[in-house]
């Protein structure tokens, strides 16, 4: 079967970290640009990072920069998400997804520094892992 699937969610303090893992099944991974997106109750799902198949170039929205750290591992077929000093805002169920571009589908937001995420078109999907911040 060809899936994504997504591992590490759980239940973090603020200040904590938590690493997610995604892994492909029944694909090549590192034939893929990879991005994370995540949707927080009652809001709109957002892109988080993403990592260029082609030079491995990473893009981070401004939310995140700094804090989190997007890696792969070709040899595993895995991508790694480090998420470090989590905010009580970072609460969200987080998914991986695939697109078979050699650079990540991004561009830059018309007036600021933050960049755009275009999930159309994306190739597949994981199921999601619940990221929980709370004291």
């Amino acid at each position: 079967q060809v899936q994504l699937v997504e591992s590490g969610g759980g239940v973090v303090q603020p200040g904590g970290s938590l690493r997610l893992s995604c892994a492909a099944s029944g694909f090549a991974l590192h034939d893929y640009s990879i991005a994370w997106f995540r949707q927080a109750p009652g809001k709109e799902r957002e892109g988080v990072p993403c990592i260029s198949r082609g030079d491995g170039t990473t893009y981070y929205a401004g939310s995140v920069k700094g804090r989190f750290i997007l890696s792969r591992e070709n040899a595993k077929e895995t991508v790694y998400l480090q998420m470090n000093n989590l905010k009580p805002e970072d609460t969200a169920v987080y998914y991986c997804a695939a697109v078979a571009i050699s650079t990540c589908p991004v561009v830059a937001a018309r007036g600021s520094h933050n960049l755009v995420f275009i999930e159309y078109g994306m190739d597949y999907w994981g199921k999601g892992t619940l990221v929980t911040v709370s004291s």
